[in-house]
This record gives C-alpha cells, sequence and structure tokens, in this order.
C-alpha cells in the first residue's frame, strides 16, 4: 500500500524513495564502482574473479553501489549474481540452499545435511556452467553464526570449472581477524573502502533522489541542503535523509500541499534520528523482536526480572536459550549488558537498550 495518496500532486515515483531502491546514477561512486566491476570482469572471460570485502560505515553506498553493478552484469553478461543478506542466512546450510533456490533449483529447506547441499549445488553448476558471483551483505552476522560457510563457498572453485566469486560487504574492518586460518588463507580478497560523503556530496545525493521521486519544481530551494546537514550530523547515512524526505512529503500531503517546503522539513527534524538500529529491529524475529519490545518499556532491567517478564508475557524459555539471544542482542550493538557486584547476592546483569530514542 502506497504511504503516499494516489493522486499525490509531489510524489512521482513512490519506490525513490525507499532504502531497497537503486538509483540509475548513483552520485560520487563512480571510483568504487569501477572497482567493484574491474575486480568482477574477469568472470565474463571465464576467469576467477577476485573476491573483494567492501567496508565503510553504514548508508554510505556499499549495498547500492555493489547492486548496481550486478544490474549491469546481469543485462549485458552471462554472469549470474546472487545478492544474500547474511542477517536471516547465517548457517552454511541456510546460506547453501537459499544459493540455490535463487538459482532457480527446487531443494528440501530441511533435512538434507551440508554435504548433500554441496553436492546437488556443485551438480546445477556443472549443468548450467553459470559463472557466479554472490554478494554476502552483512557478512559479519556469517562470521559470528557460522565461519566455516565461507570456507564453504569458496572451495566451490575447487569442483567446477565455472568462475565463482564473493563479494562480502560489512560495515567493520576487523571481522576477519579471529577467522580460522584455513579460511583467512583462502579468502584473498581485495578491501575497497567506501569513505563517509561530505555536505555537498550528501545534498548532490538528495537532488538526484529528488528528480526521481517527485514532480518537476515541487521542492522548494534550500530543502536538500537542509536534510543533508542533518544526516552528516547524525553520521552521515543516506537512509536518515530518505526518511526525512518520506516524513516531510507526508506532513505536505496532510496539508494538501502542492510543494515540500523547508518549513515541512524544518517540523519533521527532531524526529529523525539515527536509522540504523531501527532497520536491524526490522529484521529481528521472535524471541529477540519480543527482548526489543520488554526493553523498550523500561530504561534497564534486571537480567533476571527480564526473564520473568519474558515468560510472563511470551511463554517459557529456557536460561541457556535466553542467554544465547542476550548474547546475540549485545553482539550486534542492539543491548547493553552491564555487570554489577553490589551487594550481597553476588553479580547481577543490567540490561538497556543501546540508544533506545529510535525505537520509539
Amino acid at each position: 500500500m502506497s504511504m503516499f495518496s494516489e493522486e499525490s500532486r509531489i510524489v512521482k515515483i513512490e519506490r525513490a524513495l525507499s532504502t531497497e531502491y537503486v538509483p540509475e546514477f548513483l552520485p560520487h561512486r563512480e571510483t568504487q564502482i569501477q572497482e567493484i566491476a574491474r575486480n568482477l570482469n574477469p568472470v565474463a572471460k571465464g576467469r576467477n574473479p577476485q573476491n573483494m570485502f567492501i567496508t565503510g560505515p553504514p548508508g554510505i553506498g556499499k549495498t547500492a553501489c555493489t547492486k548496481f553493478v550486478f544490474r549491469r552484469f546481469q543485462e549485458y553478461s552471462g554472469i549470474q549474481p546472487i545478492y544474500i543478506n547474511t542477517w536471516h542466512y547465517n548457517t552454511s546450510t541456510a546460506l547453501l540452499t537459499k544459493i540455490i533456490l535463487d538459482l532457480g533449483y527446487f531443494i528440501p529447506r530441511r533435512g538434507l545435511s551440508k554435504d548433500e547441499i554441496i553436492e546437488k549445488l556443485v551438480e546445477i553448476l556443472k549443468k548450467t556452467k553459470k559463472y557466479l558471483v554472490i554478494c554476502l551483505d552483512e557478512v559479519d552476522q556469517l562470521v559470528k553464526k557460522d565461519e566455516s560457510a565461507l570456507y564453504d563457498l569458496l572451495r566451490l572453485n575447487q569442483y567446477v570449472d565455472n568462475p565463482v566469486g564473493l563479494v562480502m560487504i560489512s560495515n567493520y574492518d576487523d571481522i576477519f581477524v579471529n577467522v580460522e586460518p584455513r579460511i583467512k588463507s583462502s579468502l584473498d580478497v581485495e578491501q575497497i573502502k567506501f569513505k563517509p560523503y561530505t555536505l555537498q556530496e550528501m545534498k548532490d545525493i538528495l537532488m538526484e533522489r529528488c528528480k526521481e521521486a517527485f514532480r518537476p519544481g515541487v521542492v522548494e530551494e534550500g530543502v536538500t541542503l537542509l536534510i543533508a546537514n542533518h544526516v552528516i550530523q547524525r553520521g552521515g547515512d543516506v537512509r536518515v535523509g530518505l526518511e526525512c524526505l518520506r516524513k516531510a512529503v507526508r506532513i505536505s500531503e496532510e496539508e494538501n500541499c502542492d510543494r515540500l517546503k523547508v518549513d515541512h522539513v524544518r517540523r519533521i527534524l527532531k524526529k529523525v534520528g539515527a536509522v540504523k538500529m531501527k532497520i536491524m529491529k526490522e529484521k529481528l524475529q521472535g524471541v529477540e523482536d519480543n527482548i526489543i519490545d520488554l526493553l523498550s518499556e523500561k530504561e534497564r532491567m534486571l537480567s533476571i526480572e527480564l526473564r520473568e517478564e519474558y515468560i510472563k508475557r511470551f511463554g517459557e524459555i529456557s536460561q541457556t536459550t535466553f542467554r544465547k539471544h542476550i548474547k546475540h542482542l549485545a553482539d550486534i550493538g542492539m543491548i547493553r549488558v552491564k555487570e554489577s557486584r553490589k551487594g550481597t547476592r553476588g553479580r547481577k546483569y543490567y540490561i538497556s537498550l543501546v540508544k533506545r530514542k529510535v525505537f520509539k
């Protein structure tokens, strides 16, 4: 369902305001796009590509540039690009199954061993002779959960003649420091670092997005500069700018205005903070989503109190399972766990949300 009126006098292409949308032109990322394309070019000639590790702060074009290049390669070459966010595919079996399904082949989601799934994928690659490039976005999630999945992908080249390449994306550049030596030696990655945008660059990006999203002449002068400044002050995440545009347009349409004005933007700026945590929360499911909801109701809770409240609200959960989910939420930066040894009852663990306000 559209968030704007069907007969909007302002919005031309609503999806252009989505964080998932990949524009036809990505300002100030031409160099990085060329690097990614150059490293993948050997695949089009039947040779193994250069594996890549793309790093940099959130919301500065890493995923968009990779998808942009993938789209071009799919249009003009025989390469089969597959994009996977490893947040929900963070084990070897889940990842390999996802690749097979994306190649258009059926495979049971449960019941097969990892070796059987690898055998099936090798059989498909030999049969189709497809050149495969796989993007593993948020690859740190995979490394934390099942680093052997990387080794399983890397050794595909031992079984098939078709080139298989990896593009890995993360906000963190040190995620491979502690992986097994056999994996580290097999990676052979070229690191591509994305630097944060300047204020002028952010303004240019928002102006381009406005050209795609809005009807001609409806954006008042000063709108993109005001939003760009807000974005830069909050870490430089383009997604913050897109959320500003969406909220400001909503205000404009509620007032039946035919322009997007600076005043509309000023009125929503305080409501738009960093969006990374909000986006992460949207990816959570089940137990962890429930834990975050409970913590959003209080400033902080003792671990034992949090588990008791969880059981009361959502049903029984073992101490071991509860601790596992708490550890994962802490690892990904969603919650903070603070140990206290005050008092006579030994250790206590206080749990609170990180930047709690972004969940509102």
